[in-house]
């Protein structure tokens, strides 16, 4: 689907790894669509892109306004949905209401989109979702976001074989990459990468035929290994990492 005829939607476009995206996609002469909460990010994104793309104010969970972006700029090539919040720290300290704003965002807002924009796309299309290397296996500190992200992935799952060949669902799992969300961490994050350089290794997944797209590999394969060792053997290398 490569080319300059693609016209792209990206849910959480005005920082971060959404804006990486859309800036290499423009280079290539798609037309990107970008929607968030804050009409002046998207604004400030949409003038770095140049002419002829579009910003539009949408609450990822608010499925109304997710659907007015649809109907008023689709069809689509692609849907790519980033848009993500994070509060790191152990579970039981989590602030509830902070907690309930993180699952609501990061899985059912990944819900509301889904709905929103499977109908909105072409014969074929890409819908992307975004998991993390932090629903490969829960670790300590992960809090909640972890968890909506393993829900992301599921759900990913169920798409890709529901939607078949429809819809061309895919799955992003990136590790640790420089945002405004890993910039809350204290933590060590090994194999850490520039936003560029994540949205290079996305596109280039999402121009092949692999359902996931996860990296670096030096950070994946150590946590899935780990995912496939006995729960004991796990939950005791795991334990270690609490700090």
């Amino acid at each position: 689907m490569a080319g300059s005829n693609e016209k792209i939607w990206i849910i959480g476009g005005s920082a971060g790894i959404g804006a990486a995206l859309a800036e290499a996609y423009a280079q290539r002469g798609a037309t990107l669509v970008l929607s968030g909460r804050d009409q002046a990010a998207l604004d400030q994104q949409v003038a770095k892109l140049g002419p002829g793309h579009s910003g539009a104010k949408a609450d990822i969970g608010d499925r109304e306004s997710l659907e007015r972006v649809a109907s008023q700029f689709g069809p689509f090539e692609r849907v790519i949905v980033t848009a993500a919040i994070y509060d790191p720290g152990p579970v039981m300290q989590a602030d509830a209401d902070k907690a309930a704003k993180i699952f609501a965002t990061n899985l059912g807002g990944t819900f509301n989109a889904v709905r929103a924009a499977v109908p909105s796309l072409r014969p074929g299309g890409q819908l992307v979702l975004f998991g993390s290397a932090a629903a490969i296996f829960g670790l300590p500190n992960g809090q909640v976001y972890s968890a909506t992200k393993a829900g992301i992935v599921n759900l990913a799952q169920s798409l890709r074989s529901e939607l078949w060949p429809g819809v061309d669902t895919r799955l992003v799992t990136p590790g640790f990459v420089r945002t405004r969300l890993t910039d809350q961490n204290t933590f060590a994050m090994p194999a850490m990468l520039e936003v560029d350089d994540a949205a290079a290794r996305i596109i280039k997944g999402l121009d092949g035929k692999r359902f996931e797209i996860a990296f670096p590999r030096r950070l994946i394969w150590p946590l899935r290994l780990l995912a496939r060792l006995p729960h004991a053997i796990a939950f005791a290398l795991a334990g270690r990492l609490k700090g």
